[in-house]
C-alpha cells in the first residue's frame, strides 16, 4: 500500500465526516420506551436494578409496595401486572410498566404465560433504611379491598 492509498483510506474513518450527511448515530441509537410522570423520589433514595425470572405460570411476588417509584421493562415473555386502582393488564416482551411507590399496593407481577418463562428488568428507587419491597398482610388487603380494580370474572 502506498502512502497515497493509506491517506485516501483514512478519509473514510469514523471521525464525524459522515455525520453531516445524515442523523448522527447517537441520535438514533436510543428509543424512548416509557416517560413516567409525575414521579416522587424519596429524599436520599438509592436506586436498585434487578432482573426477575419467572418460570411458566409463576404468580410472582405476593401483594407488596415499594418505598419509591419502580420502572420495568419486559425482556421475554409476558408479565401480569396489577397496581392498586388500575385494572390488571398483561405487558408483553418489549413493553414497560411503572409504579409510583409509596402507599400504592402492587398486586401482581407474575408470569402471564403457562408455557414459557418470563424475564423483566426493574429499577426501583428505595427510601433510606427501607427494604426493596414490603409485603402487604391479609388484614390490610381486606381493609383496602375497595381500592382494588374489579377482578376479571373469567
Amino acid at each position: 500500500m502506498t502512502a497515497h492509498d493509506h491517506s485516501a483510506h483514512g478519509h473514510h474513518g469514523h471521525h464525524g465526516h459522515g455525520d453531516q450527511e445524515g442523523t448522527a448515530g447517537w441520535m438514533t441509537a436510543a428509543k424512548v420506551l416509557q416517560d413516567a410522570a409525575p414521579i416522587t423520589v424519596p429524599e436520599g433514595a438509592s436506586a436498585m436494578t434487578i432482573l426477575v425470572e419467572w418460570e411458566p405460570g409463576d404468580p410472582g411476588t405476593p401483594p407488596h409496595r415499594h418505598s419509591g417509584p419502580a420502572f420495568g421493562y419486559v425482556v421475554e415473555g409476558a408479565v401480569r401486572f396489577e397496581l392498586e386502582g388500575e385494572p390488571e393488564r398483561v405487558v408483553e416482551a418489549g413493553g414497560t410498566f411503572w409504579e409510583p411507590g409509596g402507599d400504592a399496593i402492587h398486586y401482581q407481577d407474575g408470569n402471564a404465560l403457562s408455557d414459557a418463562r418470563t424475564r423483566f428488568v426493574v429499577t426501583m428507587m428505595c427510601a433510606p433504611g427501607k427494604p426493596m419491597l414490603e409485603l402487604v398482610d391479609e388484614k390490610e388487603l381486606a381493609e383496602r379491598a375497595h381500592l382494588r380494580a374489579p377482578r376479571p370474572t373469567a
